[in-house]
């Protein structure tokens, strides 16, 4: 893979073999940590589900009556 430049920033070409191997599609999200010395490993970033989740399970009910106000949570 060749390292290009992309505004202030640099960035990589996933090849298609990776991207299939990860199951990537565009916005999806990544790690990538040092192995080794002069080694990276990519894997798919799975921290957000795993915060949404830990939230559901601690969710509290929502009473049955209760009704959101887009205007009223906006409210200033």
């Amino acid at each position: 893979m060749r390292v290009s430049k992309w505004g202030n920033s640099l960035a990589v070409r996933l090849p298609k073999a990776i991207v299939n191997d990860l199951d990537l599609k565009a916005g999806d999200r990544l790690e990538i940590v040092s192995a080794d010395p002069g080694r990276l490993a990519i894997a798919r970033d799975e921290s957000r589900l795993r915060a949404i989740e830990r939230m559901r399970a601690r969710a509290l009910p929502i009473p049955a009556d209760y009704a959101f106000d887009r205007d009223e949570a906006n409210a200033r």
